[in-house]
């Protein structure tokens, strides 16, 4: 048997392209045969949308097209979310939360009781609703009427052969879109892909689809340090371009850890992609509104807030339990600062960081959080999240944080490169009913985010002391 084996080793070294693709073509080879014995044209009749498709895979439009259409999704997606998600936030959080204590004050409940449940649990869920609930609600949609319409195969298409490259499937790049609006979902989308190798790849690098819980960090940075650097009345558009680079830098990092893992731990041969292509159909509204609302939307909401409530419990506790006269959270802090400051960060960064594993819409808050608790600000009470305005907000972090741009250009490669959430955690795990990979997909986005922020740090430092 191990001279057999050796045997068809060598003999594929031969060949001058995979044997999949050439047992492939040959199966179309003899089928188109076959057809052409058995059936009469009396003459081809192109279809009416057969210029669509000449647009939409070709060499020269097809990446431009897509990227246009997907730039669009996006934008309306930041776009179109902020006025919801400011909607929420002010009923949520301005509205209830203020109440909500204060029924607790009329009841009697002790203020210990009442911190935990209404400050802690109950902001934390509800940053996370504000946050998520309003792109996913767009976003989803959006992508399942292109997915109705016929085009996400036409994507898939376009990038098989940069995935290819990276020694992937042609379909991750549509797992790799779904995770740019949750990667919890783009994880489970990956069952489209038949190969367990490529669909192990496609899921360890999914992280590196900026999520909507990712895109508020990015934005926040972005507007407040790099526009700065803008001409006066170009600061919108250096932010959006900012945001804009860091998400086409995701799919840079898909394709190099995914031709990585190809070559390292996942070895093996490329499966062949044979895609036909589907006709374009109307969008069904009913299905999109079952698919994106219900079996996206909420499941996926549902599991986040399941996440978030205990991290919102266990950031007011080590806001508010003091061990020889600091908080737990100071403590956490000053010894994570040594870290952070060598990668670019801070201790509040990772602390924060480390408390939003259950979710990342709640970073900025705890952020906010602990900058103005470390303060000793009166802006802020112990453990209580709270949103600013973007010129409040630029004064906590630069006045009472110390930050700079060295700070915000690595805190948003941390954010993009950083492990992936707890819910998108279980449900890799879920998915691959594997301890070792579900660690895997955790611990290698985290360890590249320390080295690239470590590096960067180390250069900005050199070039400009």
């Amino acid at each position: 048997m191990p001279d057999l084996l050796e045997l068809a080793s060598a003999q594929r070294k031969t060949l001058t392209q995979p044997l999949h693709d050439q047992l492939t073509e040959s199966l179309y080879k003899d089928a188109a045969e076959i057809a052409g014995r058995a059936l009469r044209q009396r003459g081809s009749k192109k279809s009416s949308l057969q210029w669509l498709d000449d647009l939409l895979v070709s060499r020269v439009w097809g990446f431009p097209v897509m990227a246009l259409l997907f730039g669009t999704v996006f934008w309306l997606t930041i776009a179109g979310a902020n006025v919801p998600s400011a909607m929420l936030e002010s009923l949520l959080v301005g509205t209830m939360h203020p109440w909500l204590k204060e029924g607790a004050a009329a009841i009697g409940m002790p203020w210990w009781l009442s911190g935990a449940l209404i400050d802690g649990v109950y902001l934390a869920t509800a940053w996370v609703i504000s946050v998520m609930l309003p792109p996913m609600a767009i976003f989803f949609p959006l992508f399942t009427v292109l997915e109705d319409f016929g085009y996400l195969p036409r994507v898939a298409f376009n990038l098989d052969r940069a995935f290819k490259w990276a020694g992937g499937h042609g379909k991750q790049s549509l797992s790799m879109m779904m995770g740019f609006g949750c990667n919890a979902a783009g994880v489970v989308s990956t069952r489209i892909i038949d190969s367990p190798r490529e669909r192990l790849i496609a899921i360890i690098t999914n992280n590196f689809a900026i999520c909507n819980g990712r895109w508020p960090t990015l934005i926040l940075m972005s507007s407040i340090f790099v526009a700065a650097l803008a001409p006066k009345g170009a600061e919108s558009f250096v932010a959006a371009g900012t945001v804009g680079a860091v998400a086409v830098l995701g799919i840079l990092t898909t394709l190099l850890v995914s031709r990585f893992l190809s070559r390292t731990m996942l070895k093996g041969e490329a499966s062949s992609f044979s895609l036909e292509l589907p006709p374009y159909r109307p969008p069904r509204v009913m299905r999109i509104i079952g698919t994106s609302l219900i079996d996206r939307t909420l499941t996926v909401l549902w599991r986040a807030v399941v996440m978030a409530a205990p991290a919102g419990l266990i950031a007011w506790t080590i806001s508010n339990v003091d061990v020889a006269g600091n908080s737990i959270a100071a403590w956490l802090v000053g010894g994570l600062d040594p870290i952070g400051l060598f990668v670019g960060l801070n201790g509040v960064i990772l602390a924060a960081y480390i408390l939003a594993i259950p979710a990342n819409e709640i970073v900025v808050p705890t952020v906010l959080m602990l900058t103005l608790n470390l303060a000793k600000s009166g802006l802020a009470q112990r453990g209580v999240m709270l949103e600013l305005d973007d010129s409040q907000v630029k004064d906590v972090l630069v006045g009472m944080g110390g930050w700079s741009l060295k700070t915000a250009v690595c805190l948003m490669l941390f954010s993009l490169l950083h492990n992936p959430c707890s819910t998108t955690i279980l449900t890799i795990f879920k998915e691959t009913r594997s301890a070792k990979w579900t660690a895997i997909a955790t611990l290698l986005p985290l360890l590249l985010a320390f080295v690239v922020c470590g590096l960067v740090a180390q250069l900005w430092g050199w070039l400009a002391p």
